[in-house]
C-alpha cells in the first residue's frame, strides 16, 4: 500500500481549493509578463521563418488564396476538406501584403502562439495565483514546438485553432456561454477537431448550473457562426467538404502498421518535449486529487480529436499541448516550489533540441518541389495553366503558375494519404464525383505540362487509368526531374 500522502496534499480534494482567489498581483504583471511571453514566443518559431514553407498544408492553403483572389469560390472551384477560416485567413494575408511570400502568415503564427500563451496564464492565474500563471505560459510555449518541425513550425490549421479552443476555455470558466460557443465555433472553422473543446465546456456550463438560460446562449454562439460560414460559401458544399465527403479519408483501412507506427512515433516525440511535465502530473495522480475535471476532459477530448480520422499525423498533436501545460501548472500547484523549476528548465532544454532539429534538418522535399517548380517555369509563360500529378501542392506556388484543376493533390483523386498504400487508394475511392469534373477540367482547359509526380506510389499514371488515357492521347513525356516526369501537351 501507498504511504499515507501528507495532510496539504490530502487537503487538495475539490474544485473549491483549486481557484484560489487571485493574488494582489502588482501593477507590471501583465506588461513583464507579456514581454516574456513574446519573446519566447518568438524564439520557439525562428525556425519556422528558416524556409519558405514547410509543409504541403501551407502550399495548399497559399495555393487556395491565390485562386481565391482570382474568383475562385471555395468548396466549388477552390475546394478541400477542411473549414473556410484559415483559407480566409491566407486569402486575406495575400490580399494586404502580397502572395509571394508567407512571412506574415509565420507572423500571424506567433501571435496566434502567444495569444494561446496568455489565455492559458489568465486561466491558471485565476485558479492559482499569480506564479501558476506565469508557469503556464512559459510551459506552453515551450512544449508546442515539441513535434517533427514540419507538423510544429508550419503556419497551418492547428495553430490558428489552438487560440480559438484557449478563448472556449477562458470564456466558460467565467461563465461567458455566449462567447464560448463563438470560441468553439471558430476552433471548429479553423479545423473541424477543434469542435472537441465543446466537450469540457459543456462540463464547466453543467457545472455552473446555467440551466435552459446557458444552453440556449452557447447553442446560439455556436450556431450562429458556422450556420453564417456555410451561407457566405454554399451551404451543400461547405457540409459535404467539411462533414460528409471524408468517409473514405477517415478509415482505417489500409496499411494499418504504418499509420498505427506513425501514431506511436509522434505520441512518443511529443512525451519527450513534454519530459518536464508528465511526471509531476503522474506524481500528483497517484497521492491526490487536483479538482481540475475539465482539464481532463479538455486532454481526452483532445485526444479523441487525434484519433479521428485513423492518421495520427504529427500536427494533430498540437491539439493536446494547451491542456498538457495546464495540468503540468496544476500538479506543479501541489509539489514543492522546486519542481516548478524542474519542470521549466528540462522543458527548456526539451525546447532547445526540438529548435536546433528545426534549425539544421534538411529539406529534400522542399528542394525537390523547388526544381520541379523552377523547371516548370521555365517550360511555360505565366498565363499556362499546369498540373502537378502528386502530393505536394506547394509546387504550383512556388512555380507561380495555375492549376488545371481544383482538385490540387492526387489524395482527393485516389484517397492517398500520408502513406496508406494499402486497398483502398484508386480512382474509385476518390471524393465523390471527382472524377467526372476532373476529366471535365481537362478537357476544356488542356494543362500545358503535366508534371507525374508520383515517384513510384500508388496513385502513379499505370494504376490511374484515366489519367493514363489523357497522358496517352494528348502528351509526351519531354524531360525528367529526379524521379518525376514532365509531359508536354502535343496537337495531334
Amino acid at each position: 500500500m501507498l504511504a499515507e500522502p501528507p495532510a496539504s496534499l490530502r487537503s487538495v480534494h475539490t474544485p473549491q481549493v483549486s481557484r484560489p482567489r487571485t493574488e494582489q498581483a502588482p501593477a507590471l504583471y501583465w506588461p513583464r509578463l507579456l514581454a516574456l511571453l513574446a519573446a519566447l514566443a518568438l524564439l520557439t518559431r525562428i525556425p519556422s521563418f528558416r524556409w519558405p514553407l514547410w509543409s504541403p498544408d501551407e502550399g495548399y492553403l497559399a495555393v487556395q488564396a491565390r485562386m481565391l483572389a482570382d474568383g475562385g469560390e471555395l468548396y466549388e472551384s477552390v475546394v478541400d476538406r477542411k473549414p473556410p477560416l484559415v483559407p480566409w485567413l491566407y486569402e486575406g494575408a495575400f490580399a494586404l501584403f502580397g502572395d509571394a511570400t508567407l512571412l506574415p502568415l509565420k507572423v500571424l503564427a506567433v501571435a496566434a502562439q502567444l495569444l494561446t500563451a496568455v489565455l492559458l496564464t489568465s486561466v491558471a492565474r485565476r485558479r492559482w495565483g499569480d506564479g501558476a500563471g506565469r508557469t503556464a505560459g512559459v510551459l506552453y510555449l515551450l512544449v508546442s514546438v515539441g513535434l517533427n518541425p514540419e507538423d510544429a513550425q508550419a503556419a497551418t490549421f492547428e495553430v490558428f485553432m489552438l487560440p480559438c479552443t484557449a478563448a472556449a476555455m477562458w470564456c466558460a470558466d467565467r461563465r461567458r456561454w455566449s462567447t464560448a460557443g463563438v470560441a468553439v465555433a471558430c476552433a471548429f472553422l479553423a479545423k473541424q477537431t477543434g469542435g472537441a473543446v465543446l466537450v469540457p465546456v459543456a462540463w464547466l456550463l453543467w457545472r455552473a448550473g446555467a440551466g435552459r438560460k446557458g444552453v440556449l446562449c452557447l447553442g446560439v454562439g455556436l450556431c450562429g457562426p458556422v450556420l453564417a460560414a456555410a451561407v457566405v460559401t454554399h451551404p451543400g458544399g461547405f457540409l459535404f467538404w467539411t462533414v460528409t465527403g471524408s468517409g473514405a479519408y477517415a478509415s482505417f483501412a489500409g496499411s494499418e502498421l504504418h499509420v498505427l507506427l506513425r501514431g506511436l512515433t509522434n505520441a512518443a516525440i511529443l512525451a519527450a518535449a513534454c519530459a518536464g511535465i508528465i511526471p509531476p502530473v503522474l506524481r500528483v495522480l497517484r497521492i491526490a486529487r487536483t479538482g481540475s475535471t475539465d482539464l481532463w476532459l479538455w486532454l481526452a477530448s483532445a485526444a479523441g480529436a487525434v484519433l479521428a480520422g485513423f492518421h495520427f499525423f504529427g500536427h494533430y498533436y498540437l491539439q493536446l499541448t494547451p491542456p498538457l501545460a495546464l495540468l503540468g501548472t496544476a500538479a506543479l500547484q501541489i509539489l514543492p516550489r522546486e519542481r516548478t523549476w524542474t519542470a521549466v528548465t528540462v522543458s527548456a532544454g526539451a525546447c532547445a533540441l526540438f529548435l536546433a532539429w528545426g534549425l539544421l534538418a534538411p529539406r529534400p522535399e522542399l528542394a525537390h518541389a523547388t526544381r520541379l517548380a523552377d523547371s516548370v517555369r521555365a517550360h511555360t509563360a505565366p498565363q499556362d495553366k499546369v498540373l502537378f500529378w502528386g502530393i505536394h501542392p506547394e509546387t504550383y506556388w512556388l512555380s507561380d503558375r495555375t492549376p488545371a484543376s481544383r482538385y490540387l493533390t492526387a489524395g482527393l483523386l485516389t484517397n492517398y494519404s500520408g502513406g496508406r498504400n494499402g486497398p483502398q487508394v484508386g480512382e474509385r475511392y476518390a471524393v465523390e464525383g471527382s472524377w467526372r469534373v476532373f476529366r471535365r477540367e481537362l478537357r476544356e482547359h488542356p494543362p500545358a505540362i503535366i508534371i507525374d509526380d508520383s515517384r513510384g506510389k500508388p496513385f502513379a499514371p499505370e494504376r490511374t487509368p484515366s489519367l493514363r488515357r489523357v497522358l496517352t492521347v494528348g502528351y509526351e513525356p519531354v524531360r525528367r526531374v529526379g524521379r518525376a516526369v514532365m509531359y508536354a501537351r502535343v496537337e495531334r
